[in-house]
């Protein structure tokens, strides 16, 4: 997705083990994607180990057939090697089934709509 094409704004800041992202703008499908793959390049270039991701996107949120394809496109980013909360401060949508594809996929990951307790999930559980 080039630049000018990008639908969203993202933050990428370290956070204790790992990385804090903030991103923002419309949701969708490839909009996902793009986000997803530059959190993973971020954390294979900081070696982190854990991410504390904050999703504002606003929009038609995604499905159980997108959040399926998000989890299986992103296979052999890296993400596996991450403990990952996934903080929805604006409402969860159907953000769980992301968690539970995860899971199957091998990814350590929560959603929460609150960023203290995601990050205390992250603080108490690091490897």
């Amino acid at each position: 997705m080039a630049a000018a094409e990008r639908q969203y704004r993202i933050a990428i800041t370290p956070h204790g083990k790992g990385l804090r992202v903030h991103v923002a703008g419309q949701s969708g499908i490839d909009t996902t994607l793009a986000y997803w793959r530059e959190i993973a390049g971020a954390a294979r270039e900081r070696k982190a180990v854990s991410l504390l991701l904050v999703d504002e996107l606003v929009g038609t949120p995604l499905g159980e057939d997108d959040w399926l394809r998000v989890v299986t496109g992103l296979q052999g980013e890296g993400l596996e090697r991450l403990r990952i909360a996934h903080v929805k401060p604006l409402g969860l949508q159907q953000v769980e089934f992301c968690e539970i594809f995860a899971r199957d996929a091998g990814i350590e990951a929560r959603v929460f709509e609150n960023e203290a307790l995601a990050d205390i999930w992250l603080k108490y559980g690091e490897r």
